[in-house]
């Protein structure tokens, strides 16, 4: 089930919404617990087992770390065993074939692949879960007493599959105080829809034309299409997440709770450091968090301060996925971001603003198409076409996909700056705009096939 989809809007959402608010407060975590389970096993109903299993296995560490905090052997174990069987569930189940396919082509035996299933989400309830661990730990939080209040944190469906990644300490008191209003409502919706617009109106629209692009026989290829379809694919991916991102903030708000942001117009950056700032910001911001500031940080000296980077975006890359270019993709960023902060930094921000936009988003297409191949030559060669590497410039395919959809890429766009968030409408225009895009986007998703979702693999 996805928020984009008919079921979850006709039928999961209201039901949901209705039973939450005429039971009494006190029962509605058990509410959200009880529905976040349905949703999640929809699809996967033997996967729940693993999410209940972490969910009483770390709400026992939490328990028992803040029960020894006088004896920081025994609370440092009970830290370390959340982290190692947390990390173990998902390197289990996300990393097990590819651990076996790297022994197989350096032993040369012929171990045979597990092929599991990735469960949904497990890359962001597991460092939810983690969180929780680490925050107990250092006392940015209490543990918590009530198994159905942290289950509730672990297993609620607004930002399940996807994110943001909500650390514990952020909506702990949340947990079991929040505010629920008529404008909190309002507010939640008005940020749903807007995520469901940009999810269903924009990513999808343009994902077909990168779809249609990445097919192509290299012989039927031109720079003007390498580059047509790789800025595509940047558009779909930042519609794609970051409208289930804001999906899952608007649907927090329904019910009660605050969601940190997750995107900030990341390509209107000018530079790869502030590009990371911006997008993805609740992912970069537990990785800052509970590895590169534990690893020394920047208060190291200057060749450890580097390998801390590196281990960081090692990191990040595989957290994407058991892939090779994931981890070329996550070390690509390292290596910039290094240049950048130790050699580059004074000279880009001489720069123009306009050539300091374009230098980054260089750069970050450059990424995407790492990212977006899964073979290591494949996207070499992409990358040698969008530089040149092709038998034209410019063809009459490239110019049919220009024409076609230049007006898309225009809107895509300005929907990427903050030019429409300034624009002040009054509230009855907004809600006007609200149900408008809403039946908008339900109306394309029941009669529209096409609507993936780029980050349901991680």
């Amino acid at each position: 089930m996805v928020f984009s989809g008919v079921l979850f809007l006709l039928y999961f959402l209201p039901i949901t919404i209705i039973l939450y608010f005429i039971l009494p407060k006190r029962a509605r975590n058990l509410a959200l617990f009880v529905v976040s389970l349905i949703f999640y096993s929809w699809g996967e109903p033997v996967y729940v087992l693993i999410m209940l299993f972490s969910t009483v296995f770390d709400f026992i560490n939490g328990y028992m770390i803040e029960k020894h905090d006088d004896n920081i052997k025994i609370k440092r174990f009970f830290l370390i065993l959340a982290i190692v069987g947390n990390l173990s569930i998902l390197g289990f189940f996300k990393y097990a074939d590819f651990l076996i396919g790297v022994v197989n082509s350096v032993s040369g035996l012929n171990i045979p692949l597990l092929n599991l299933p990735l469960p949904i989400g497990i890359s962001f309830y597991t460092f939810q879960t983690m969180s929780y661990s680490i925050d107990v730990y250092f006392k940015k939080a209490k543990a918590q007493r009530n198994i159905i209040d942290f289950g509730c944190y672990v297993v609620m469906f607004p930002q399940l599959i996807a994110g943001p990644i909500v650390r514990y300490h952020t909506i702990s008191l949340e947990l079991n105080e929040r505010e629920e209003s008529y404008d909190k409502i309002y507010d939640g919706i008005s940020v749903f829809v807007c995520g469901l617009c940009k999810k269903v109106l924009l990513a999808n629209n343009i994902g077909l034309l990168w779809d249609a692009i990445k097919i192509m026989p290299q012989n039927e290829m031109s720079v003007l299409l390498y580059w047509l379809g790789i800025i595509a694919y940047a558009f779909q991916i930042y519609f794609d997440f970051s409208g289930y991102s804001d999906m899952a903030i608007g649907l927090g708000k329904m019910f009660g709770f605050t969601f940190p942001i997750n995107f900030n117009y990341p390509y209107i950056s000018k530079s790869i450091t502030e590009f990371w700032q911006r997008w993805h910001i609740s992912m970069g911001t537990w990785f800052k968090e509970y590895l590169y500031i534990p690893l020394g940080g920047n208060r190291v000296k200057v060749s450890r301060n580097i390998l801390n980077l590196l281990i960081v975006w090692f990191a990040t890359g595989l957290w994407h996925g058991a892939s090779y270019n994931f981890i070329i993709w996550g070390l690509y960023y390292g290596i910039l971001l290094i240049v950048e902060k130790f050699l580059l930094k004074k000279y880009i921000d001489k720069l123009p603003a306009f050539l300091q936009r374009l230098y980054t988003l260089f750069f970050v297409l450059i990424g995407w198409v790492i990212f977006a191949f899964d073979s290591i030559g494949d996207g070499i060669s992409y990358i040698r076409g969008m530089l040149g590497g092709s038998s034209s410039v410019v063809n009459g395919q490239g110019m049919y996909y220009l024409i076609s959809y230049l007006p898309v890429l225009i809107i895509l766009a300005v929907a990427s700056t903050p030019v429409i968030k300034k624009i002040k409408i009054n509230r009855y225009v907004s809600a006007l705009l609200i149900i408008a895009g809403f039946i908008l986007s339900l109306a394309y998703v029941i009669n529209s096939s096409y609507n993936p979702f780029l980050y349901f693999r991680f």
